[in-house]
């Protein structure tokens, strides 16, 4: 059975008595994002109208980026192993996963697919996959093999992507473009990761509480933590679900859990999975400081 827990929450004292002198109270609306529970805070007498927006443009970009959606751009390349004319935003967040990828000589690759595959298969009769299954599904991995650009994304037969450990980020990102474009501001943004655009209505960043201990301050930035056990394949939760494409099997470091800060939730969240396949915090932030504005917030060990 796949088990799962939340790694991130909003301190206490977000949900205060406004200040005095702040008129509006802060907005919470929740929804859901790729599966996780999504929130919008902000303070606005339109709030509930621009909440709506929100989660219609969510549900666009899970017509994108889904496993779960059989008609979404992501479902239809995995079934044919390539997709014409493919979205700005698929093509934009693959441009950024290749940018991981290279930062981090391979260890985050979202063609680990057909591994995530076969261990929740195996996982569903409380087993775990055997060796012969796990040679079988690394053998369709790769993302060399991955071409793309504006005219079609192409992949070897048999492969499959998961954008799972970026595109919660990535949608963070575009839900605060469109409300930038709007001029709105002080809202905090979270679809599994969080994007604070601007601070709290009263000029304060942003409280965000580490589930491992820590609450670190947002404003005008973005944040995600990953954590190798935050979702197990097994009853006695060793088995996590950050796979080491180099083994194909669930990655083995010490880290309970690991956050970095960024410009882009999308580079944040990418980079938090990424991290957790590293044994030393010095060879993470040299991962990290590959990319202008990132930093690791909090590395705790098991």
């Amino acid at each position: 059975m796949i088990t799962r827990r939340r790694l991130l929450a909003i301190s206490a004292a977000v949900l205060a008595v406004p200040t005095t002198g702040q008129a509006q109270p802060i907005y919470t609306w929740t929804g859901t994002a790729l599966g996780a529970r999504a929130t919008l805070r902000l303070a606005h007498p339109d709030a509930k109208a621009i909440t709506a927006r929100v989660a219609g443009e969510i549900s666009r970009l899970e017509d994108i980026f889904s496993l779960f959606r059989k008609d979404s751009a992501l479902s239809k390349l995995n079934a044919t192993g390539g997709l014409q004319s493919p979205p700005f935003e698929m093509l934009e967040c693959l441009s950024l996963v290749g940018a991981v990828y290279r930062a981090s000589e391979g260890r985050f690759d979202p063609t680990i697919q057909p591994l995530w595959d076969v261990y929740a298969d195996a996982s569903a009769k409380g087993l775990l996959p055997d060796d012969e299954t796990l040679r079988a599904a690394q053998s369709r991995t790769g993302w060399e093999s991955v071409t793309f650009d504006t005219t079609g994304i192409t992949m070897r037969p048999g492969m499959a992507l998961t954008l799972n450990g970026i595109a919660q980020g990535y949608i963070a990102d575009r839900v605060a473009a469109l409300l930038d474009a709007e001029g709105l501001t002080n809202i905090l943004i979270d679809t599994g990761e969080f994007r604070a655009l601007g601070t709290r209505p009263d000029g304060t960043a942003w409280p965000i509480k580490l589930q491992a201990g820590g609450v670190v301050a947002l404003k005008e930035r973005a944040l995600a933590t990953s954590a190798p056990l935050g979702t197990t394949f097994d009853a006695a939760a060793t088995q996590g679900h950050i796979l080491d494409p180099r083994t194909g099997r669930p990655t083995r470091t010490h880290w309970r859990e690991i956050t970095v800060t960024a410009k882009s939730a999308a580079l944040a969240d990418g980079l938090s999975t990424a991290a957790c396949l590293y044994q030393a915090r010095t060879d993470i932030e040299a991962c990290i400081a590959q990319f202008e504005g990132a930093r690791l917030e909090a590395s705790t060990s098991a």
